[in-house]
Order: C-alpha cells, then structure tokens, then sequence
C-alpha cells in the first residue's frame, strides 16, 4: 500500500507544472507576432537585451492598467535595447487582440494565442509579468496581489520593473 501511494505521489508531482521564477532559464517558444504577423523566437528576440514579458487578455482590468505603465517603460528602456514581449493568454474569446494590441500606440512584441506558452511557463493569473536578462533568465517575476486594479498597482509592478531593468543594465555597463 505504501509502495503504491508513493507511485501515486510521484507521479503527481512530476505531472505538475513548476513556476518559472526568479533565477530560471525561461522557456523557449516560437510565437506569431499579432501585428506583424511574423514569426517571433525566444529568447532569440532578445538579442542579447533584457524584455519585459506581459503575459495579458483584452478583459483582465489589470493588464488594463499595466499597459500605459508598459509603455512608459518601453519609452525609457528603448535606447538600452529593452523591448515589451506581450503575450495574449487566457484570452478565452473574449476580445479582439490583434486589434487590442495594435491600438496600444507603442512598440512592442505582441503574441497571439500564447495559452501554450504561459502553460509552459506556468502562468497561472494575468498579468504575468516578468522580466529576463539578455540570455532568457528570469531576473524578476511579480507576485499575487489582494491589490484592486488599477493606478497604484500599476506603479508598484512598474517601479519593480524599472529596478530590475536598472540592475540588469548597470551589470551589464560594468561587465559583471
């Protein structure tokens, strides 16, 4: 009887999905780029520069939020070589993404049907923000919050972003 419940464990365990978090390679994938329409692979795309990776839908009133502080932080970071990564998931049919992320007025990386990819990457709530270094480490990964959507959320996740974009920038400048 022991012998089987720890098979049964076992095998759950290995069957479920680990967060990508801090200090982890992120996965790779091959997306469509939603306004584009050309074919995006990561962490090729980075070409050596730290992104920030936004996991969003069209109906999450977070994402709503985030994404004038997102482009805020691409205007800031562009020179340095950052990009904004976003990648349509839990969108379940809900809205028009292609036409969502277009209207955004700020240049990013947008991914269409990226469900798989934030499976992969163990995406469990929306925004999944996070960001990588260069390489496609995961330098940062926001936490849950009981926060309500909106302004001062926004610039808390913002004001981490910009803190790991800073660490990551100056690391590089000096080499280390």
């Amino acid at each position: 009887m022991k012998q089987i419940f720890v098979a049964a464990l076992l095998a759950l365990l290995s069957t479920q999905s680990i967060a990508v978090t801090q200090g982890d390679v992120a996965p790779p994938w091959t997306g469509k780029d939603l306004i584009t329409g050309e074919s995006v692979d990561f962490p090729d795309v980075l070409g050596g520069k730290p992104a920030v990776i936004l996991f969003w839908a069209t109906w999450c009133p977070y994402c709503k939020a985030f994404m004038p502080r997102a482009a805020e932080i691409q205007a800031e970071y562009a020179e340095a070589g950052v990009q904004i990564i976003s990648l349509n998931h839990k969108e379940r049919g809900y809205g028009d993404a292609a036409a969502y992320a277009k209207s955004l007025g700020f240049p990013l990386v947008a991914i269409a049907d990226a469900d798989s990819i934030g499976d992969a990457w163990s995406i469990d709530f929306i925004p999944g923000l996070l960001v990588v270094d260069g390489e496609g480490n995961v330098a940062y990964r926001r936490r849950s919050t009981n926060l309500p959507a909106g302004s001062k959320v926004s610039q808390i996740w913002a004001s981490e972003v910009r803190a790991v974009l800073d660490a990551l920038l100056s690391s590089d400048a000096t080499g280390s």
